[in-house]
């Protein structure tokens, strides 16, 4: 896997006013923020505060009415989603997404598929070019499934491992396309507090030892307060506010859209 490029600008997503509304509901209203590189940036907020939304619209599955999205400088709205990722944006999902009668290696192979510039018929030869390209994404992989210590599972169908392992195997398939920015969509949801802190030790690795930035949505209000950088609350499409771990627990906005007017911190929710 490849650390991303030393001269990216400090600021390499970059969301600007974006609406989105449905037939007249505003899933998403006047949101702006920023992702610096190397920053674990998350999105947290009560169910239908717009999160997945703001996913769906950095991943290019959705389309804003209004507002800008630049990756690196370039404006991604209106972008294919392929296209987007291609750029090197990649997602996991919160619900698993992976093909359960493959192995790890051939679902973590998936995730290489922007690295492959050879036809059908170079890979049916199994000479040349596409000989040296297979070779090289698969070393790719070993180094994702070293990384996140797959080994015991790599040839085994995804479909037979344990829940928080498939979680895993999911972030894998992400990290093997090389992306510069990832978007975790609830990366710890369904696991138990074992899998929760495996998972949080491979986020924590993913921004310090390869420098990728991230944009987390998930409902653990006590891990996000651990690995977050900076924090953006959301309540109803609106960003109430951004801010630090520490800033945003003691912000009496936070506390009313988490726990109502009776509660004075934030640390009750997780």
């Amino acid at each position: 896997m490849s650390l991303p490029d030393e001269d990216a600008q400090a600021n390499v997503l970059e969301m600007d006013q974006v609406t989105l509304a449905f037939d007249g509901v505003t899933a998403v209203d006047g949101v702006s923020f920023h992702v610096a590189a190397g920053e674990l940036f998350a999105i947290i907020g009560p169910n239908g505060a717009g999160k997945t939304s703001i996913f769906n619209v950095l991943s290019g599955v959705y389309r804003p009415q209004k507002g800008s999205v630049r990756f690196l400088g370039d404006e991604i709205v209106g972008k294919r989603p392929h296209k987007i990722a291609a750029m090197g944006i990649a997602r996991t999902f919160q619900n698993i997404e992976l093909f359960g009668h493959l192995s790890v290696v051939e679902n973590l192979m998936l995730g290489r598929h922007n690295h492959m510039r050879y036809g059908a018929l170079a890979a049916f030869a199994w000479v040349g070019r596409a000989r040296r390209e297979e070779l090289a994404n698969r070393a790719a992989v070993e180094e994702v499934i070293d990384f996140l210590e797959l080994e015991q599972w790599r040839g085994l169908p995804v479909g037979l491992l344990p829940y928080g392992v498939q979680k895993r195997v999911e972030l894998g398939r992400a990290l093997a396309m090389e992306p510069k920015v990832l978007l975790l969509d609830e990366p710890v949801a369904g696991m138990n507090v074992e899998e929760t802190e495996d998972m949080a030790r491979f986020v924590l690795d993913v921004r310090d030892e390869l420098g990728i930035a991230m944009v987390m949505v998930e409902h653990d209000m006590g891990l996000v307060m651990d690995l977050a950088d900076r924090v953006m609350v959301l309540d109803f499409g609106k960003p109430i506010r951004t801010g630090t771990p520490a800033e945003v627990q003691q912000d009496p906005n936070v506390v009313r859209a988490y726990l109502g007017e009776a509660h004075q911190t934030v640390g009750g929710v997780a």
